[in-house]
């Protein structure tokens, strides 16, 4: 495969998927998106991780979904929880995935790129809709119809290595491939300097995988000093 299209994030998922991608893909174009989230410290860590992994390119996409509200990482009136509830959770943005998948596979046309690496994960996740694969599933159906490279036959498939491991699987797999993991930021409310919180669910799943997979945990903390 020629051209690959890797939406980053900054966290330890997408800097996996992203590695994953190099391996399979003799060019990755990682592309993060500006959505107006409260927890900015990701875009710095999105741009550490291009740089470490070998992206080919990495743009940054402005593209505000801060003035739909309804979510606690756009809206700074909604307080990031700190423990688990029912239910999706605040921190859900409403069809996130979806605008991101739709501006990667625009730019994956342009490209002729012939994938589009997305690390969403189902198994150790916050049970938000567009992580499951039945999305991954349906959107790749939207990509076969709504394009001219899609209706010519040469379209572009999703593809989601993540979905079906644990936390600490794709730490592992991660490590084996060399990411940094102390270059990635997970947390939902990091401070200023991008140091984590700690106890949002985000920080938990990224504790706990640390834990599972017998590795130590890299991640800068607010108030420890490592």
């Amino acid at each position: 495969m020629e051209r690959a299209v890797v939406l980053l994030s900054g966290g330890l998922d997408s800097a996996t998927t992203l590695a994953l991608a190099r391996r399979e893909a003799a060019s990755c174009h990682a592309l993060t998106i500006d959505y107006g989230q409260r927890h900015r410290a990701e875009l710095e860590a999105a741009r550490r991780v291009a740089q470490s992994l070998g992206a080919t390119e990495h743009r940054v996409a402005r593209f505000d979904l801060s003035w739909i509200g309804g979510s606690a990482l756009t809206d700074p009136a909604i307080t990031v929880p700190t423990r688990p509830g029912e239910g999706i959770p605040v921190t859900y943005v409403p069809a996130r995935n979806t605008v991101f998948l739709a501006l990667a596979l625009s730019w994956a046309e342009v490209l002729d790129a012939r994938a589009i690496y997305i690390g969403v994960n189902a198994v150790d996740y916050s049970g938000y809709p567009d992580c499951r694969p039945a999305f991954i599933e349906a959107f790749n159906r939207v990509a076969e119809v709504a394009t001219r490279a899609g209706v010519e036959g040469r379209g572009t498939a999703v593809r989601a290595p993540l979905i079906d491991l644990s936390k600490a699987e794709i730490i592992r797999v991660g490590s084996e491939l060399g990411v940094d993991f102390g270059l990635t930021l997970s947390c939902y409310d990091p401070d200023e300097a991008g140091r984590a919180c700690g106890v949002c669910e985000a920080c938990r799943l990224r504790g706990q995988g640390f834990a599972a997979a017998g590795l130590a945990d890299p991640t800068r903390y607010r108030g420890v000093t490592r």
